[in-house]
């Protein structure tokens, strides 16, 4: 399982530098990103390097399960409580419909809230500093850590599991 750790360049050249030592530490290309202010991100960062602005994917994520759940629950309180009708069919279309319906509010919610990175180390970005977001296993993730140091980047504290990696 991936491990996302970030850490904290003081300008683009360093943050280049720390991208270039975790690829030589064995970390894949696509495993880094860089989160910076908007201004810099729109000149000097390629949309390929960038990491999504929101919490639009992981909020549908949550909202796809929570939605399914009451789906669920209200689909199975319809079978017990009304009349003779509805059938176990009545009970799956309400868990899609539930879970259609929670993914898009949430998906439309976590789109207007900044992602977890940007809200803890907004005082980083506002200062101009760029984020160097990394996803790695332990095993790659310490040689990259070490090089990355190296070249003049700080380690933050964050670190969160990548279940989609």
């Amino acid at each position: 399982m991936k491990i996302r750790h970030v850490f904290c360049a003081p300008d683009l050249a360093v943050a280049q530098a720390a991208l270039r030592a975790a690829r030589r530490a064995g970390v894949d290309n696509r495993d880094l990103l860089l989160v910076a202010r908007p201004d810099i991100e729109l000149h000097s960062i390629r949309n390929a390097r960038k990491e999504a602005d929101t919490d639009m994917l992981p909020a549908a994520m949550r909202g796809i399960g929570y939605g399914a759940a009451t789906g669920l629950l209200a689909g199975v309180a319809a079978m017990l409580v009304s009349t003779p009708g509805i059938s176990w069919a009545g009970a799956i279309a309400a868990i899609v419909v539930g879970a259609a319906i929670g993914g898009w509010i949430a998906a439309l919610v976590g789109a207007s809230v900044p992602d977890p990175i940007r809200r803890k180390f907004s005082a980083e970005i506002e200062a101009g500093n760029i984020l160097v977001l990394v996803d790695a296993d332990r095993e790659h993730m310490e040689a990259a850590g070490f090089a990355i140091v190296h070249e003049g980047a700080q380690l933050l504290p964050f670190e969160s599991h990548k279940a989609m990696a």
